[in-house]
């Protein structure tokens, strides 16, 4: 149903998992842990879903929260459930016990974020353009807002499309190569003329080390080659299917450890 990391699993006062998208009730391209509250599943079905990956985090099912996500640079402190709609923003961090901090993906790059020895998490959605646009390093600046120490926190990404599986335009390179000319060693030539292939986890990896982190960790999970445990926005767009499912990837603190 999910999967832990060694790098955040080894301090008990921290819960956390890269739900997989097996274990739900939904069903067809939903089948069957969708946590997607903005997918056209049944919401009915999504809120069971979310409630047992919120009884395996051992939170209440609201404390399971989640943000509106844009693809921002955005990151919020969260202090308890929303109240009304959910902010839009693509990272959180808290240092509240009990609070889940859930980030959906399809393809994207989940990451979650812990100074485990100040009690302060963090997570954030990382796709090509909130990576490029700085969501990682708000996500830091707001753990540190709450007294994390940037070169202890440890930044575990999740199951995130591979480079083999993530074919992009000639704009879409110019952009990165623009923004810094050392990108380019993210990109490796692509079949199709005037294409390439980007290598989104490596520069989610890069962003987080350059950041100063303490440590960094990668899954090195690919979401889109893995469809028996994971969904994938551009395997579902190749296939021209009408929707997605979304997977949680969830990070909490420990009530009985603080």
């Amino acid at each position: 149903m999910y999967i832990e990391a060694p790098e955040l699993a080894a301090y008990p006062n921290l819960r956390h998992a890269f739900f997989t998208r097996e274990g739900g009730v939904s069903e067809g391209i939903y089948a069957s842990l969708n946590g997607g509250l903005g997918s056209s599943d049944d919401p009915a079905k999504v809120a069971e879903n979310r409630r047992r990956m919120a009884e395996e985090l051992e939170v209440a099912p609201n404390a399971l929260v989640s943000v509106h996500q844009v693809h921002s640079a955005d990151a919020v402190i969260v202090e308890g459930p929303w109240n009304g709609e959910r902010p839009k923003a693509d990272g959180m961090a808290t240092s509240v016990p009990g609070i889940a901090l859930g980030i959906t993906t399809a393809d994207c790059g989940p990451i979650l974020f812990a100074d485990p020895h100040v009690n302060v998490i963090g997570a954030a959605h990382a796709g090509w353009r909130g990576a490029l646009t700085g969501v990682l390093e708000a996500t830091i600046a707001a753990m540190e807002t709450l007294g994390a120490r940037r070169d202890k926190i440890v930044a575990v990404l999740g199951p995130t499309i591979s480079q083999g599986a993530y074919e992009v335009g000639s704009d879409f390179v110019a952009r990165f190569v623009e923004t810094s000319p050392d990108n380019k060693r993210f990109f490796q030539p692509s079949e199709r003329a005037g294409h390439a292939m980007f290598d989104l986890p490596g520069f989610i990896g890069m962003r987080l080390e350059a950041a100063g982190i303490g440590e960094f960790a990668n899954l090195g999970l690919c979401t889109y080659v893995n469809e028996e445990h994971f969904f994938s926005y551009r395997r579902t767009t190749h296939r021209s299917e009408p929707d997605y499912g979304r997977l949680i990837s969830a990070i909490t603190l420990t009530p009985s450890y603080l």
